[in-house]
């Protein structure tokens, strides 16, 4: 896959003049919708009609040593220049992703961020491009912004830093961090503002068809429960399987089965790391996701009812009044006690639920 904007500022003499400059730096096994979300919010403000001309901002794409990156879905970005002076951009955004396992960035890369910071350049790390900005030591005394997916991940490699996933991205003045994913499109839409103003802000949300730009303190688009106590990796593998399967929730063999032990070792080690059962436990995180559900998104109670795993409407009303004393459409209207205002897990972050699937029907998920 050619990128030619890339090489283009040079060729239209806008890079140096533009008030907004990206240099992005590619890992191996990017994210492209991250990568290509913030490079299109910038290109969709940077010229008038979609034309692509880097007027108002400039990007240039590149890699380590200027040869071809593959996507983690295997598109190749072909057309990259290698490292180019930092002082020339604004910004450098290290775009990563399945990479982040690899604990050992080249030096050449980790050095390349380093002269950035201090020749004045910000930093983005861009999804997992922060685990590399962190390897160059660059995140000390600041907070980094991470996707909920690898949290355990970067507290397991920096054990001293502070992440976050209850924001989609983070300015700490000289790095930033973005989750990743859509959210690359606000953090791209917030730099625009800064640089360029808000009505080419505006401009490129119309051409990606958004309502608008959402906030950076607005709380990543999932939810799963608080478990930095429980240090056996079974429950941890449970409790992942269970939270993406909130709609459709698997039976307790299923999980076992994922997790790799018989039924009675998993209910042991809920019991011993929890005090519930995985069965309880798992209503418990499907009741959490419905009263969040109800406070913040505008699905009807019966698409509701569905996305956490309810047979009908019924059904989950019934199981919501005997758990909270009201019905779902009390709560949603806020007529809640204090008691009941926050949910009986500990919760790090919050769900937002994309519609159903095209052709899906209730009768085509398994319900309780």
């Amino acid at each position: 896959m050619s990128h030619a904007p890339s090489l283009s500022a040079e060729r239209l003499g806008t890079a140096r003049t533009s008030p907004l400059r990206v240099g992005f730096v590619l890992l191996d096994q990017f994210t492209l919708a991250a990568f290509g979300g913030l490079i299109d919010a910038l290109r969709l403000a940077a010229d008038h009609g979609g034309r692509s001309r880097q007027i108002h901002a400039s990007w240039t794409v590149m890699s380590l040593d200027g040869t071809p990156r593959r996507a983690s879905c295997g598109v190749v970005i072909s057309d990259s220049s290698p490292l180019l002076d930092p002082a020339q951009f604004d910004y450098i955004a290290v775009c990563g992703g399945n990479d982040y396992l690899n604990e050992h960035h080249p030096a050449a890369l980790l050095d390349y961020l380093r002269r950035a910071v201090s020749a004045g350049v910000r930093l983005i790390g861009v999804c997992t491009g922060t685990f590399a900005i962190a390897q160059a030591g660059l995140f000390e005394k600041r907070t980094a912004c991470v996707h909920w997916n690898v949290l355990e991940a970067f507290q397991a490699q920096f054990p001293t830093l502070r992440p976050v996933t209850d924001k989609l991205f983070v300015d700490e003045g000289d790095v930033l961090s973005c989750a990743g994913s859509t959210a690359a499109i606000d953090l791209g839409l917030y730099l625009v503002t800064r640089h360029c103003g808000a009505a080419k802000a505006n401009q490129a949300v119309r051409h990606m068809m958004l309502q608008g730009m959402r906030p950076s303190s607005l709380p990543q688009p999932h939810f799963f429960a608080d478990l930095a106590s429980v240090t056996d990796a079974r429950v941890h593998q449970a409790v992942h399987f269970m939270e993406q399967r909130l709609d459709d929730p698997p039976s307790i063999d299923a999980i076992a089965r994922y997790v790799g032990c018989s039924s009675r070792q998993l209910e042991r080690a809920f019991s011993t790391a929890l005090g519930v059962s995985p069965a309880a436990f798992q209503r418990e995180l499907r009741k959490d996701y419905a009263c969040w559900m109800l406070t913040n998104s505008p699905r009807s109670i019966t698409e509701i009812a569905f996305d956490c795993g309810f047979s009908d409407a019924a059904h989950f009303s019934r199981e919501f009044r005997r758990a909270f004393g009201m019905s779902p459409r009390q709560y949603r209207g806020g007529s809640r006690p204090p008691e009941v205002q926050d949910a009986s897990l500990s919760v790090r972050t919050v769900p937002d639920l994309p519609p159903p699937a095209v052709g899906e029907t209730a009768g085509r998920r398994r319900r309780l």
